[in-house]
């Protein structure tokens, strides 16, 4: 009878196979990649704004309190937006002519709000109250990352639902006491775990397991 493979059947089968398996493995390892990447994730992507506003220059520098903008954050699920009266409360007065800041005196003349870019912009089906996060003792730091560092504000964690339960799943890591929300520099003491534990009691954060329930989120 001949011979129906020729003596090289079987390296020819050899490389075939695992040229497939290196080749699924390796396009798995590129997807995981992208995935993760700032490409996909846009963490540590300075985003253009009409104005070049520096969080560094007004949280960093001058001191100004998170609220002194985001004047909802404690009270609805937006953190708010500052309209123009509260750029101009100081820009009237300072770099008042400066042309970076001609949009924002264009808004003021106009009565036209400046339309920013947002950073974080979750999907519509996400449901997020910066309220009760600030309430249970979740700063802004946390989240937002040190933006009294940030020339440009950039996005310093991807919000994807893989983060968000981490916190949901072991809040005492994350919980910080209330008078230390807004503050950048806080850092948790060395027992971290007790600490946490406490604060969790204290804010009544519910552990029972019902904040990883996904109508927690999504609604």
């Amino acid at each position: 009878m001949a011979q129906l493979f020729s003596p090289q059947a079987n390296v020819k089968a050899r490389v075939i196979i695992f040229g497939a398996v290196g080749f699924i493995c390796a396009g798995a390892w590129a997807t995981s990649e992208i995935y993760w990447s700032p490409y996909t994730t846009e963490v540590d992507v300075p985003l253009n704004q009409p104005v070049p506003f520096s969080h560094k220059h007004h949280v960093g520098d001058d001191g100004i309190d998170c609220r002194y903008c985001h004047t909802s954050v404690e009270k609805s699920s937006f953190a708010g937006l500052p309209p123009t009266e509260t750029c101009m409360t100081c820009h009237s007065q300072l770099w008042k002519d400066a042309p970076a800041l001609e949009p924002i005196r264009a808004s003021l003349a106009t009565n036209t709000p400046v339309q920013w870019n947002r950073v974080h912009d979750l999907p519509d089906y996400v449901y997020f109250n910066h309220s009760i996060h600030v309430a249970k003792g979740i700063g802004c730091s946390t989240c937002h990352g040190r933006v009294d560092q940030m020339p440009l504000t950039r996005k310093r964690q991807t919000l994807y639902m893989k983060w968000c339960l981490e916190c949901h799943r072991d809040p005492q890591k994350y919980v910080r006491p209330r008078d230390k929300i807004y503050d950048m520099t806080w850092q948790p003491s060395d027992d971290r775990h007790g600490e946490g534990q406490e604060l969790v009691e204290q804010y009544r954060i519910d552990t029972t397991g019902r904040l990883t329930n996904c109508s927690t989120c999504h609604r």
